[in-house]
């Protein structure tokens, strides 16, 4: 879908028409709305063209590679093509940029700005934030006698194993077991462990001593007390109707998907439903807090300053706001800072997502160019370990094969 706010102009350089590519997103469609404002501040217009994510990534395919020039703004998954992108020189180093004073770029979490930071050199502005929380049942925990969330892993396992053995039909614990799918929620227990997929130089670290004691712990924990006849294959739909369906206690997941536990039209314990921050690990508690989606500029485009101009207003302090008010969570720090930008939230939920952007970790699975590929070989030892294998064997398995795709990437 196409939209053209104010009809087209001149194509050529320093254009007062920014082409816009976008994501079909609730950003998108709040952006949207609030255009024709930036138009008449700015004395620019703006051609939006709007696509579903295998369009996006059809369309950037040819025409970044063809070094086109007919997108200037850039809409694009920092963790999924982020890499890739910049590698390639197709987003425009934004160094200088960032400086504008009245903006504020020392407002941006830490977290979100280290994935669209590449070489040091910021080429992305985070516009869409998510962390990892964890999901309860405040009516099971109190039948156990529980009067807190577990604010540790030992204590969710403990916890999960009590529940289950009370409650037969009720699983202790729920989350993602597919081998790719469960990489991102994974991440969060693999830091919270004190490991990561890399090590400091680089390497492959999914064999680490704090890797196995993960991978352990996910499988085991899904393994002894997740669903009966557990499934190898679920991504986050397929968990998230297990504890909708009453048939789960705690569920380890990202915030941006709670409304699906909360709404009553969608979810059986909406009223019972409650939220903490990720247990803390050896490591202490590092879930993830990333962006799920940035705005870049295309490093070919002619009409770079004009581009500028787009992202600051729509990542400005008040753009934020609005759209965290709209239930789109931002990456700038004021804005949590905010009572108003905290009003739509539960009052748990902003208390977990707090403690995420002091601790949480700017990336959920490998950082590297073949994401899809990574994620598949580092994604094995957790259905291993779900399945009863052992956890130890699979992850030095799978480190040998994802050193050997790092060593195949960087040739």
């Amino acid at each position: 879908m196409t939209l053209s706010a104010c009809g087209s102009g001149d194509d050529g350089a320093a254009s007062d028409t920014i082409r816009v590519t976008l994501a079909n997103h609730v950003w998108t469609d709040n952006i949207k709305k609030a255009l024709p404002e930036f138009e008449k501040q700015s004395g620019l217009k703006v051609e939006v063209t709007q696509l579903g994510e295998d369009q996006l990534s059809d369309q950037y395919n040819v025409k970044l590679n063809a070094g086109s020039a007919d997108i200037d703004v850039m809409m694009y998954r920092p963790l999924q093509e982020g890499k890739l992108f910049a590698r390639n020189g197709y987003l425009a180093d934004l160094s200088e940029l960032v400086k504008s004073p009245t903006w504020d770029f020392s407002d941006f979490q830490s977290g979100p700005m280290e994935a669209t930071t590449y070489e040091g050199k910021p080429v992305g502005i985070p516009i869409i934030t998510e962390q990892e929380v964890l999901y309860y049942r405040k009516d099971l925990l109190a039948k156990a006698g529980l009067d807190a969330p577990p604010k540790t892993l030992d204590e969710l396992k403990d916890a999960a194993a009590k529940i289950k053995a009370a409650e037969p039909d009720v699983a202790g614990f729920v989350a993602r077991t597919g081998k790719s799918t469960a990489v991102t929620q994974f991440s969060s227990f693999l830091y919270s462990f004190g490991g990561d997929f890399v090590d400091g130089g680089g390497k492959a670290a999914v064999n680490s001593d704090a890797a196995k004691q993960a991978y352990a712990y996910y499988g085991g924990l899904i393994k002894d007390a997740g669903p009966a006849n557990v499934s190898t294959d679920m991504g986050w739909p397929e968990a998230m109707a297990i504890f909708t369906q009453g048939k789960a206690a705690f569920y380890t997941e990202a915030n941006s998907l709670y409304k699906n536990a909360t709404d009553p039209a969608k979810s059986k314990v909406s009223d019972q439903v409650g939220f903490a921050p990720f247990p803390a690990g050896p490591g202490g508690s590092k879930p993830y807090n990333i962006p799920s989606w940035a705005l870049g500029v295309n490093a070919s485009s002619e009409n770079t300053a004009n581009a500028w101009k787009f992202i600051e207003w729509a990542t400005s302090k008040e753009e934020t706001l609005a759209q965290q008010k709209s239930g789109v969570p931002g990456a700038r720090t004021s804005v949590w800072a905010s009572p108003e930008g905290t009003s739509t939230f539960p009052e748990d939920m902003v208390a977990a997502i707090e403690a995420s952007n002091k601790t949480g970790v700017g990336h959920d699975r490998p950082q590297v160019v073949k994401v899809a590929e990574a994620r598949e070989i580092v994604g094995q030892p957790i259905v291993d370990a779900i399945t009863g294998k052992d956890a130890a064997a699979a992850a030095d398995t799978a480190n040998a094969a994802f050193q050997q795709f790092l060593d195949d990437e960087a040739k």
